[in-house]
């Protein structure tokens, strides 16, 4: 059986109270983790997807942002480069186009996954990602921020998180 029908994702099985859980966005990359464990590919969507919120925050998703969203999708779920790269190819599709709708939802879905150590370790990657092209921007600093706080994690955690990646904040960097 296939994720999507064993998550009750097809067509007309989702019932309205789900839909904020169960978004559009992490369907479409839940069904490309078909051969992962159903929570395990959940896991994956959501992440890589916050990882490209980050990324677009500054209406721009570069090259090494998208090389940095890869290396961690691998490492994180131990998926074969090319999937990884199809599954990072979608979330930042996903962002792009939906981003407005939901950033949110899928926050919300990622947070009720999160054990507290996940959630802390997708804020260091979140600073990885937007640090990758050398400069974290104020909107993707922002971003992170906002994040932080729908995953419920305090201002010390993002300050913890925020002075690894001190030298790559353009509000710090002298011009």
């Amino acid at each position: 059986m296939s994720v999507a029908k064993l998550l009750g994702f097809l067509r007309g099985e989702a019932s309205s109270s789900s839909a904020s859980a169960n978004t559009e966005t992490v369907r479409k990359i839940v069904r490309e983790l078909d051969q992962m464990d159903p929570e395990r590919a959940r896991y994956v969507a959501a992440f890589a997807y916050l990882l490209s919120r980050v990324a677009r925050a500054d209406m721009n998703i570069s090259e090494v942002e998208t090389a940095e969203m890869e290396k961690l999708v691998v490492r994180l779920s131990g998926l074969p480069e090319d999937q990884a790269i199809l599954v990072v190819q979608i979330a930042k599709s996903q962002a792009t186009l939906f981003g407005g709708t939901e950033n949110y939802l899928v926050t919300q879905e990622f947070n009720k996954m999160a054990s507290q150590e996940q959630k802390l370790s997708l804020l260091q990657c979140l600073f990885a990602v937007s640090a990758a092209d050398q400069s974290i921007s104020n909107v993707e600093d922002r971003e992170i921020r906002e994040i932080a706080e729908e995953l419920q994690l305090t201002h010390q955690d993002f300050i913890n998180a925020r002075l690894i990646y001190k030298d790559y904040l353009a509000v710090l960097k002298s011009e």
